[in-house]
């Protein structure tokens, strides 16, 4: 297959990048910087037009066409809703939700001139199913390529064009060296979730890789995201009665 993986430097995209690569795919790894060692790569800068052009153009012009979309690079942001500032806020909707969209605007035509052929993964977060405190710009982005990912199952079906969106909980990578937010308290707190997690990046690979096989198009892929969905739905008074003592518990930190 030919895939092309935004976000491949590092961390999940890297994982996803090797994971296709070891299964004998050909990869276009997409990123500001190359570290993978493979044989193709572009820099892209997801929030630019003109990337996303050439980026097709490449692909045109190499491949004569895409078989899989991985929409993976993203920020970590958040923060209370008086404390983090409008840039964090427009920089969060420029990469988690629009260099999703610029992605997919880019390829759809291609992908619908291959008559029934395509997929589109967007790596969404547990956070676009379920919302905690001291989030709102991560989880209003997330919660926004889910809906997105949705529209376009619908929308691309009758192309024979797949779309999944991967919702995966925290795992350890280095997204939480690079937590972009005005808010100290959430920061450090949502780098200490991320990094007491015994879960990796090749774990969470592995999973989606096996989920878009199984052809799910929401895809959990690991068992605190499976969990937490389901107390939401079933155990709703639990669930949120669990994001009031977290929000308690982030407002001591700040008067302490």
């Amino acid at each position: 297959m030919r895939v092309l993986v935004t976000g491949a430097a590092s961390g999940l995209g890297a994982a996803l990048a090797q994971a296709f690569l070891d299964r004998g795919d050909e990869v276009l790894l997409c990123d500001l910087a190359k570290t993978l060692d493979a044989q193709h790569y572009r820099r892209l800068d997801v929030t630019s037009d003109a990337d996303w052009q050439a980026a097709q153009n490449w692909v045109a012009s190499t491949w004569g066409g895409l078989d899989v979309l991985v929409n993976n690079a993203g920020i970590a942001t958040g923060g209370r809703i008086d404390v983090a500032d409008m840039d964090e806020w427009h920089r969060a909707v420029e990469v988690n939700l629009l260099g999703v969209v610029r992605g997919c605007r880019t390829f759809v035509p291609m992908m619908k001139e291959q008559q029934q052929s395509g997929t589109i993964v967007n790596i969404a977060s547990l956070a676009g199913l379920v919302h905690p405190p001291a989030m709102a710009s991560y989880t209003a982005t997330k919660a926004a390529v889910v809906a997105l990912s949705e529209t376009l199952h619908h929308e691309l079906h009758s192309w024979g064009i797949k779309v999944a969106v991967v919702c995966p909980g925290f795992f350890r990578t280095n997204l939480a060296a690079s937590v972009a937010s005005a808010d100290p308290v959430t920061a450090a707190l949502t780098m200490s979730l991320i990094g007491r997690s015994e879960i990796t990046a090749d774990d969470i690979a592995q999973a989606v890789l096996e989920g878009l096989d199984a052809g799910e198009h929401i895809i959990l892929p690991d068992p605190e995201s499976r969990l937490t969905v389901e107390a939401k739905r079933n155990h709703h008074e639990v669930y949120e009665q669990q994001q009031f003592e977290f929000a308690a518990n982030i407002r001591s930190r700040t008067e302490e």
